[in-house]
């Protein structure tokens, strides 16, 4: 029998699929992890600013999370069971009526379907096709919503369309705002190709965003375009879905990213951070007038995991029923913003963009984004990019994250910046 060191990176050479992504960027074996930091099987520790792209946004294994889900283990509590009642979901879906939506006098039904956010986005579309008896939906230029067909139909990257080995089909892409640049209204755009009978556009049955793109440049959408474009969908007969997988669960600063848009979405996709603890949970919010799907007509063997429900209980309980949480997010993501700006400084052309704690450079180019990444990797940072071409080097920290490991955190990247540009300028002597 041949034994296997996790030290042995030849393992996942010989063996794991060609697909895998993040490990290219990040080329160790990660053993442990607790908060803001990640610890590799060598001992060297990493300040944690991708935090499972925002599924970790009370950082790793936190203690309260991690506690109440030993217990309901060792209570042997019903770790799987489709979507039948359980005392789990029961204590989640009392939490989240109390800390969520009531207070934000919000009536949506909560629907749980595979535990991906492509899933999410799946059941999303579906369920506005069946209400509108159309199937057309708009998108918008650098959204992204998934990989699967349907929610890959409405992601606008070109590399991960081309996987698809087959016509995308059903949607229309639009422009996102300033897309075209500042000069050009793509809301008013929108609204004109809609209204025009021979724009060739179908009617659609709903209209997908995200307000903040996430993988898409960290484009964050202002109040007023957010409030023309929910406008236009109810003018024109279309639900309005907001994407809020990356975006919410307090990333951009409020539970829901749209939360201070004036808007109300008709469906809300959410996954990623909505766990609290990493695990596997996916929900749609939609308001009681769409709840019209069959039983099991949109489902998934996994349809509900109860041990998030565990964790996501705690989250809200813990974090969000407490009105200190909200106001310590603002100081964070002004302290980010505030050492965001400086570091942009090192580049002339760089810029910041994003909303909360959802924030970025822009330095207009993936090769530097990516070197700039790498650098601050081999110093202890785990960071990553994004945006149609890799240029936007983006911060996901954990929302809870301390002063001192956020500062030093941010202190290696502005030494990557600065590393970067000096070894520009020696290349340019």
């Amino acid at each position: 029998m041949t034994t296997v060191s996790t030290d042995d990176q030849a393992i996942f050479e010989r063996r794991e699929s060609a697909a895998r992504s993040y490990c290219r960027s990040f080329p160790a074996i990660f053993e442990k992890a607790q908060g803001a930091h990640l610890y590799a099987s060598d001992g060297t520790k990493y300040i944690d600013f991708l935090t499972g792209c925002s599924s970790l946004n009370y950082g790793h294994n936190d203690p309260d999370m991690k506690a109440a889900l030993f217990d309901y283990v060792a209570g042997d509590g019903v770790a799987h069971g489709l979507d039948m009642h359980t005392s789990a979901k029961a204590r989640f879906l009392g939490a989240f009526e109390r800390i969520v939506l009531r207070p934000r006098n919000m009536d949506h039904r909560v629907m749980f379907m595979g535990p991906t956010g492509a899933n999410a986005v799946e059941a999303a579309l579906k369920l506005a096709r069946k209400i509108t008896r159309r199937t057309n939906v708009i998108a918008f230029t650098n959204g992204f919503h998934g990989v699967t067909l349907g929610a890959l139909a409405a992601t606008g990257n070109g590399y991960h369309r081309g996987g698809a080995g087959l016509p995308l089909s059903g949607v229309t892409r639009m422009p996102f705002e300033n897309a075209l640049g500042k000069s050009v209204d793509t809301a008013d755009l929108l609204n004109r190709m809609l209204a025009e009978p021979s724009s060739g556009i179908e009617p659609p049955a709903a209209i997908i965003l995200e307000t903040v793109q996430g993988e898409g440049g960290l484009n964050a959408a202002s109040q007023q375009w957010m409030r023309r474009i929910a406008r236009i969908a109810r003018e024109h007969g279309a639900l309005l879905i907001v994407d809020d997988i990356q975006a919410g669960c307090g990333r951009t600063g409020t539970f829901f990213s749209f939360e201070e848009m004036g808007i109300e979405p008709d469906i809300i996709t959410m996954a990623k951070s909505l766990s609290g603890f990493g695990l596997p949970l996916a929900a749609l919010l939609v308001k009681p007038q769409y709840d019209v799907f069959g039983p099991a007509e949109h489902n998934g063997t996994f349809r509900g995991n109860n041990h998030a429900f565990v964790t996501a209980t705690v989250a809200l309980e813990k974090f969000w029923a407490d009105p200190g949480f909200q106001e310590s997010l603002r100081g964070r993501a002004a302290y980010l913003k505030s050492r965001l700006e400086e570091i942009a400084e090192h580049l002339p052309a760089a810029r910041l963009k994003g909303r909360g704690m959802m924030l970025g450079v822009d330095v207009g180019s993936g090769k530097l984004a990516g070197e700039i990444c790498a650098r601050a990797f081999r110093e202890g940072l785990v960071i990553e990019t994004s945006g149609a071409h890799d240029e936007v080097v983006k911060v996901l920290a954990p929302l809870t994250i301390d002063e001192e490991t956020f500062a030093r955190g941010l202190d290696i990247l502005e030494s990557a910046f600065a590393e970067v540009v000096q070894s520009i300028q020696i290349a340019a002597e």
